[in-house]
């Protein structure tokens, strides 16, 4: 790809020949760049290419690194967008066994090199741009299905359909930046910025985005809901958030942990500074007929410079943190198998995001739905967490555990007095609890109701206030069902972790 006049240039023995001109990358804030380097598995590479596709949900980066493997030659790999981390994938033939394109759907278990694998996302792409080097020449124009598929090994595989003769076969694992022990970034690898900025397309407030993965961003003076996936400059897409949650029925309760603030957790790994950056309010859905009432937990989404993204999650079951997995359980009769647990299925609802605040590294939709399915770890492993989302375009897996209200309150420094709102370690009971018939629950919640009206007629709702705050979505919930004669319920949540709408790895 000449970066002069962005010919795309094929190379045929000796000779050169143009096909084609590319598109100007847009600048997507990626702390990659032609001829950082690196080592995976100790084996040293370089980035010499780039390709920018483009899909409904935003865009995402494939870079070409090229291993140096001493005496076997030089081997090309993908180093490629995974939910907010990075995927290294190498190319292969295609498998004798590989499954059609068409038909596909997230979700289905197909067959594929001898081996069992989940549809993780089935996605319709075109190529934005290209840049440097690439082993194959890229297709400049037009649309093609791009399918990713993973398994219980934590493999995660692609079947790429821009060649329309035949399919492109890839195969790879998650990675952490980190573990590349990469050089020649740009100034800002971090993913930090300073300077980005746009205005708001709703009220003009000047906004400025502070991570480079960011697709969709909240502003702070109008609460619009802004769609930066297209890049800055672009026709920027938006809606206005107008829930009744918050002060003056205009918006959402505040984060019980302020966007911005830092707290140092082991997530699954060592102790890391974690910093909140987005926040989500979600609710369940009941089903038509369901005589379940609707209830709230919420999601903060936390960034670390070197680990990524990850979940902190917050409902009546207590808290617990989740990050998206590469691979896919193995699931057998209400039951997943994970990295040797055995997990065993708690809840499946569907879901939607009801507010959001703050930066999220996909593209957020107004009263954006999910089936969630919920499984809890068994035995010793009984702290750990797995959660599967399935959108019409993707399913994702993430896996966790529980953390106690006293460990989120000390890691981000939440003050003595409003660590009453955090204290969710023991739920009241939910109408999701596994196990117990719904007749007996709604007698014990009709119970409860009366027993609270009769010793606290002034305000049946003083307890959930005291002990989620007045700012809290439980505290809302009920003090609107008292006013209109019903009661409130505290009760359900989720395990976390989110789908990113689309996209998987590519």
């Amino acid at each position: 790809m000449c970066n002069f006049c962005r010919s795309t240039l094929v190379r045929d023995g000796d000779a050169l020949r143009r096909i084609g001109v590319s598109a100007e990358l847009f600048d997507d804030h990626s702390p990659l760049q032609l001829g950082a380097s690196g080592a995976h598995q100790g084996v040293a590479f370089t980035l010499f290419g780039r390709l920018q596709y483009g899909y409904e949900g935003g865009t995402w980066n494939e870079w070409h690194a090229l291993f140096d493997n001493g005496p076997d030659g030089q081997r090309s790999a993908w180093l490629s967008e995974d939910n907010g981390a990075y995927v290294i994938a190498f190319d292969a033939p295609l498998p004798a066994d590989a499954p059609a394109l068409d038909g596909l759907q997230p979700g289905m278990r197909v067959l594929a090199d001898g081996r069992a694998w989940d549809v993780a996302s089935v996605q319709r792409a075109h190529l934005i741009a290209a840049q440097g080097e690439l082993p194959s020449p890229p297709r400049l124009e037009g649309e093609f299905t791009v399918v990713d598929l993973r398994n219980s090994a934590g493999e995660v595989a692609t079947l790429d359909g821009s060649d329309p003769a035949r399919a492109a076969w890839s195969v790879g694992r998650s990675v952490a930046l980190s573990e590349l022990a990469l050089q020649g970034l740009k100034e800002s690898s971090e993913k930090t910025l300073k300077g980005r900025g746009v205005e708001c397309p709703n009220c003009g407030t000047a906004l400025a985005v502070k991570l480079a993965t960011t697709q969709s961003l909240v502003c702070t003076n109008c609460a619009s809901v802004v769609d930066i996936s297209g890049g800055i400059g672009a026709d920027l897409k938006h809606y206005q958030q107008n829930n009744a949650g918050g002060a003056g029925g205009t918006g959402g309760a505040e984060p019980l942990l302020p966007l911005g603030r830092s707290g140092t957790l082991a997530l699954g790994g060592p102790p890391l500074p974690w910093q909140a950056v987005g926040y989500l309010e979600r609710c369940d859905i009941p089903a038509p007929g369901d005589d379940e009432e609707t209830s709230f937990w919420r999601e903060y989404l936390l960034f670390n410079t070197t680990a990524g993204f990850a979940f902190l999650v917050g409902s009546n079951d207590g808290w617990s943190w989740m990050r998206p997995i590469t691979g896919a359980p193995a699931l057998r009769s209400g039951q997943a198998t994970w990295e040797n647990v055995v997990y065993r299925q708690k809840w499946e609802y569907d879901a939607k995001v009801t507010w959001v605040q703050g930066e999220f590294y996909w593209r957020i939709e107004r009263d954006e739905r999910a089936r969630v399915t919920d499984f809890e770890g068994t035995g010793s492993a009984a702290a750990k967490r797995l959660s599967r989302e399935k959108t019409r375009s993707e399913v994702t897996w993430s896996a966790g555990e529980t953390l106690t209200s006293a460990a989120v309150s000390e890691a981000f420094a939440v003050a003595s007095d409003a660590r009453g709102a955090l204290q969710r370690d023991v739920a009241p009971t939910s109408f999701k609890a596994a196990g117990v018939p719904k007749a007996l629950l709604i007698f014990v919640a009709v119970l409860a109701v009366v027993m609270v009206l009769s010793m606290c007629s002034d305000d049946e709702c003083a307890k959930i206030k005291s002990t989620f705050g007045a700012a809290s979505t439980e505290y809302q919930q009920c003090a609107r069902n008292r006013g209109s004669g019903t009661s409130g319920r505290v009760g359900g949540g989720s395990f976390g972790g989110w789908s990113s709408g689309g996209g998987g790895h590519k």
